[in-house]
């Protein structure tokens, strides 16, 4: 075989060196971008949950939350008197939820749930409520809990709009205190089919 040009070979390697660092070039100013808008958002969100956290934990409806406020909170007076950690990676976190531990009413592992996805290599923010439809039995796994979704918010991360999504939000927590006060579990399902879309179904 014929040995190459060595300078046709340099040409060939330099065009692609320069093609690829415009590529890393391009991807490190997105993947920058993408953490700055998960920054703003988590921050905000995390702030949101943690408030609908104390104010049902007035009502003694107590939750857990994701990520735990041991990982995001500095308190001066637990739980109201506090601040976010000056090192805590708002960019790293990728669900936001709320879990209902109230045992009666069927209401234990409802939650209010946000996570990022990618579509079509677009990132999108989603936000659901989890709620538990009944108990099945499975011949070979047992007794399974049956979850349904219904998706109260999503968005294209680059048109995430806090307006919309607070009225979303501010929408289903009312209800879904309204239900705790009444002790009646069916107003909050009844007002989800029949105002959201339903998403997935799982069992656990």
């Amino acid at each position: 075989m014929a040995r190459k040009d060595t300078t046709m070979e340099e040409d060939w390697f330099a065009q692609l060196d320069a093609e690829l660092d415009r590529k890393t070039e391009a991807i490190t100013k997105d993947i920058m971008e993408l953490n700055n808008q998960k920054r703003i958002i988590n921050r905000t969100l995390i702030e949101d949950f943690w408030k609908i956290w104390m104010r049902f934990g007035k009502i003694n409806v107590h939750f857990t939350m994701e990520p735990s406020y041991s990982a995001f909170a500095q308190f001066d007076e637990f739980p109201e008197q506090w601040r976010f950690r000056e090192d805590f990676n708002f960019a790293g976190v990728n669900t936001i939820q709320l879990v209902d531990r109230t045992q009666d009413q069927g209401r234990m592992g409802d939650s209010l749930k946000i996570w990022y996805y990618n579509q079509d290599s677009t990132p999108f923010i989603r936000m659901v409520f989890e709620y538990c439809e009944g108990e099945h039995y499975y011949k070979y796994s047992g007794w399974k809990r049956i979850f349904g979704q219904f998706v109260i918010y999503d968005s294209p991360l680059a048109k995430f709009d806090f307006d919309k999504f607070h009225e979303k939000l501010a929408d289903v927590v009312k209800v879904w205190y309204e239900s705790h006060l009444r002790r009646n579990r069916d107003i909050l399902i009844k007002h989800l089919k029949d105002n959201y879309e339903r998403g997935e179904t799982f069992t656990e």
